[in-house]
């Protein structure tokens, strides 16, 4: 399953990498332009885990993830993986390949 929030996307995946980092903040992205945030809305029906620059999400009990913007979603209890979206900004530098990407913030 694949849902999408915004600018953030949500997947169900089998578990979570080994040597991950557990993040204490339940925030899946923040908002340059807004400030608001995509978020879990009970924290502790969930943990978040940082591994190697991929943000993983651990759902404990059904909650949902939030944002001023948009409307809720709904998880139940498993593991997910969050992706920021990113969008494709064209270089016309010398000496660059041409191809850079920029995270899309609310």
């Amino acid at each position: 399953m694949l849902w999408r929030h915004g600018d953030v996307l949500i997947a169900t995946i089998d578990a979570i990498p080994e040597g991950g980092v557990r993040l204490h903040d339940p925030v899946l992205a923040h908002g340059e332009v807004t400030g608001h945030t995509h978020r879990v809305a009970d924290p502790h029906a969930a943990e978040l885990w940082l591994v190697q620059g991929v943000l993983y999400l651990k759902i404990l009990e059904a909650t949902r993830i939030i944002h001023e913007e948009h409307a809720a979603i709904p998880l139940e209890p498993g593991t997910y993986r969050v992706w920021q979206q990113r969008e494709y900004v064209p270089e016309r530098r010398r000496g660059t390949r041409g191809v850079s990407f920029r995270t899309v913030s609310d």
